[in-house]
């Protein structure tokens, strides 16, 4: 195998990542990932001590420790598919990439990455400030398909389903979904009281991809009612974000756990939007924390 090049393997003069800014000694093995950089402070203002602290472009990161003496790190993504493989592949690099030969190390390490996030969802019976816990991610973005990623076959099925499906309701969509799921161990850590159990969509988008129009006529205006229909074996999709097929996607690729979590602050079947979302989202903080911590005892 080849050395990974300078522009494949991108670090900064003193060493660190290239988007990140991170060196392998301030990253720990569990990562829990936000979207906001402003929410990365309201969960690690949780930690006992914080041992380090950085920032560069929308990725915030702090590492430090919670009461029982876990390390964690908590970093924000941004928005979208494309932020997510990014912070994914540094933080895989940081400890599966040996910096002076540029090659993989012999011994891989996995990461526990855990995503904090807000969702609309597309289900009537879903309320709002509920949490969800993403079983599945369907992406309706293109990202997965640069990689070749290991699928299972209930995934593919799925994805293959959707596509049908959304083609008979409107062949001008052009969407080629693809599905990851959820990692079974960290996924039975949180299918508890009080989460839902959800099949996400992932979208590349926050307006028409999500069905919103502003001053824009969509291809279809009816999205949120055909998504929120589809049904294949009793599987139904349920909610609607930007980012979580891209971290169960990459989590799969690179031998890594993935959960993905979400506060639920719009509903768009009812068209209605939580009027205590930041109390919703530090609720959530809260129970994440809790099980993250009962886990590792």
């Amino acid at each position: 195998m080849k050395p990974l090049t300078t522009t494949e393997f991108l670090l900064n003069t003193d060493g660190s990542v290239y988007h990140l800014q991170l060196k392998p000694e301030h990253v720990a093995e569990t990562i829990i990932t936000v979207g906001d950089p402003e929410r990365v402070a309201e969960v690690s203002k949780h930690f006992e001590r914080i041992e380090y602290k950085i920032q560069n472009r929308e990725f915030v990161t702090h590492t430090g420790f919670f009461k029982n003496g876990k390390r964690v790190t908590v970093i924000s993504t941004g928005i979208g598919t494309d932020n997510v493989e990014i912070v994914i592949t540094e933080i895989d690099a940081l400890f599966n990439i040996d910096f002076e030969t540029r090659l993989p190390k012999s011994k891989i390490t996995s990461l526990n990455f855990i995503r904090i996030g807000t969702t609309g969802t597309i289900k009537n019976e879903i309320a709002l400030d509920s949490f969800l816990v993403a079983e599945s991610a369907i992406g309706l973005d293109n990202l997965m398909h640069f990689y070749d990623a290991p699928n299972n076959s209930d995934e593919l099925l799925l994805a293959d389903a959707l596509a049908e499906y959304i083609e008979k309701k409107n062949e001008d969509l052009f969407i080629f979904p693809y599905a990851f799921s959820a990692s079974k161990t960290l996924l039975a850590q949180f299918c508890v009281e009080p989460f839902i159990k959800s099949i996400t969509v992932t979208t590349p988008g926050f307006y028409a991809p999500q069905g919103r129009a502003m001053r824009t006529k969509l291809t279809e205006r009816n999205l949120v009612f055909i998504l929120g229909n589809f049904n294949w074996k009793n599987t139904s999709l349920t909610n609607f974000e930007m980012e979580t097929s891209a971290l169960y996607g990459m989590a799969r690729v690179l031998g890594h756990h993935a959960i993905s979590v979400s506060a639920v602050l719009a509903n768009r079947v009812q068209e209605t939007f939580s009027t205590q979302s930041q109390v919703t989202i530090n609720k959530l903080i809260e129970k994440v924390i809790e099980i993250i911590s009962r886990n590792d005892e």
